[in-house]
């Protein structure tokens, strides 16, 4: 898919298992409706923003203080031309501690300058990943916003 996927890093000082366990609490930091489970491998979960809009998830990789995969098997986007446009993508936390900080990088894989959701996404997850995660791995409270759409 090229190296051109959305990408974000943020460094906390909490451990890697902290860092993954709390990401995966999403609706404390994304802000959103949230059904199912999010903690371990095979877990499935449904985001869901404004409308009828909704992100089904699998987490298809969790390897303890290192990394957490989430694929992207469904969704709806009705604002956008492709309604399906983040189907078959992944989001990915690569984790890496060192001394008590870890580092924590972010990639949207599938998300592109060349996909058209790519306008609103990457201000989006630029929010959550920088304001919103980092909060919430550092003080415990997400900071939320309205939807891009």
């Amino acid at each position: 898919m090229g190296n051109d996927n959305f990408n974000s890093s943020i460094s906390v000082q909490i451990s890697a298992n902290e860092a993954i366990e709390k990401i995966s609490n999403v609706p404390q930091w994304w802000g959103v409706t949230f059904t199912g489970s999010s903690e371990k491998q095979n877990d499935t979960f449904t985001v869901k923003m404004t409308g009828d809009s909704f992100f089904n998830f699998t987490v298809t990789e969790l390897v303890p203080g290192k990394r957490v995969v989430w694929l992207v098997t469904d969704c709806h986007m009705p604002w956008y031309s492709d309604k399906k446009e983040w189907a078959g993508t992944r989001l990915i936390f690569d984790l890496h501690e060192h001394d008590g900080v870890t580092e924590v990088k972010f990639t949207h894989e599938g998300l592109t300058p060349a996909v058209e959701c790519y306008k609103d996404c990457e201000p989006g997850w630029t929010h959550w990943i920088q304001t919103s995660l980092f909060s919430y791995l550092t003080n415990g409270k997400g900071v939320f916003r309205p939807p891009t759409k």
